[in-house]
């Protein structure tokens, strides 16, 4: 199954940090070892979108050029 999976999409929140953390872990781990694009987005990346459909969320991220692989760490000492 994991050998059908093309692109994931991963939702920015709203949600708990440890969640989002979690999943994208989980994301990153299957971009090295798999090679599988992964697109990191947000409702407010679509803002003359009133209802949004999840089915939607590729067209939406191509409309809209959610660039992939954006998920980088911001460390604050």
């Amino acid at each position: 199954m994991l050998s059908k999976i093309q692109k994931i999409y991963v939702n920015r929140g709203p949600g708990s940090f440890a969640g989002i953390r979690n999943s994208l872990s989980i994301v990153k781990a299957l971009h090295l070892v798999k090679k599988i694009d992964y697109y990191c987005y947000s409702f407010s990346d679509f803002p003359t979108e009133n209802e949004i459909k999840y089915e939607n969320i590729p067209k939406l991220c191509e409309k809209f050029k959610v660039k992939k692989n954006l998920i980088n760490p911001i460390y604050m000492s």
